[in-house]
């Protein structure tokens, strides 16, 4: 299992090298990840807001870590691609737990996740950078253990989360990013950045792969792979949106007594089924 496991490690992270960019669906459950890989996927991540929200719970490691790790290993079982998942700080307050996270992350069949520098607990928004490369080391050495070169997506909230002064963030972002690089991140992850310029600053600045996040007013991804992006996640948006056509359509029914909001936008029952035979 390992042996299969690291291949797909290998061949996920060998799809940061830009370009092409790396475009990621991120899937919520079984039939979301098939749907994307049939759409054209070569590789599905998890997204922890969408899996936690079809489980009954908020985003931001409200989650019980087993649920969640379940959830990952139905992903995984569905698809014959790499999977990647989101594991937001690790579910973990100490390194042994993330370490333990990281086994068990394998276990679920995900070769690679999201590592965030993000502690979810005010007023210590972001852990201080030391804790986080020890963190970013304690992945890498659980996958190195088990024979898995874990694709470490590490993941810097100073903008996402509006860190200190404005003039100071992109700053901040660099010594972050690059500190993670070097004690053993494959990509860095900066989620909260749109515009052109400021990307094409940090490509210019940060020493490894980035990715960046869906959102309004960031370009086209051909324009992210022309500035040397690596990677592109969507996040929660496809759930969400898928979310809001459930929400109309709902409310079309219960308000209106009409069904054509949906019924003339669903897949077949029987490619439903197809699919997921």
């Amino acid at each position: 299992m390992s042996g299969q496991l690291a291949a797909n490690a290998d061949a996920f992270r060998a799809m940061h090298k830009a370009p092409p960019i790396l475009v990621l669906p991120n899937a919520w459950d079984a039939v979301s990840a098939r749907l994307f890989v049939k759409a054209g996927a070569k590789a599905i991540a998890t997204t922890s807001a969408g899996v936690a929200a079809a489980l009954g719970y908020p985003d931001g490691q409200k989650i019980p870590r087993g649920l969640m790790l379940e959830a990952i290993a139905r992903i995984a079982r569905a698809v014959d691609v790499p999977v990647s998942a989101d594991i937001e700080a690790g579910h973990a307050t100490t390194v042994l737990e993330l370490s333990e996270t990281i086994r068990s992350m394998m276990d679920a069949g995900a070769i690679g996740c999201n590592l965030e520098d993000s502690t979810g607990k005010a007023p210590k928004i972001l852990f201080e950078i030391e804790e986080q490369i020890a963190r970013i080391r304690t992945a890498r050495d659980a996958g190195d253990r088990a024979g898995v070169p874990v694709v470490i997506n590490a993941r810097t909230d100073v903008y996402l989360a509006g860190v200190g002064e404005p003039g100071n963030r992109f700053a901040e972002t660099v010594r972050r990013a690059n500190a993670y690089r070097e004690a053993g991140a494959d990509c860095l992850f900066v989620p909260g950045v749109a515009d052109l310029p400021t990307l094409t600053s940090l490509v210019r600045e940060i020493k490894g792969p980035i990715n960046v996040l869906v959102g309004p007013g960031l370009a086209p991804a051909g324009e992210l792979e022309r500035i040397g992006i690596a990677r592109l996640s969507v996040g929660s948006a496809i759930m969400r949106a898928t979310l809001a056509m459930a929400r109309d359509a709902a409310r079309t029914l219960l308000q209106e007594g009409t069904y054509a909001a949906f019924t003339d936008r669903t897949i077949p029952h029987a490619e439903v089924n197809e699919l997921m035979s």
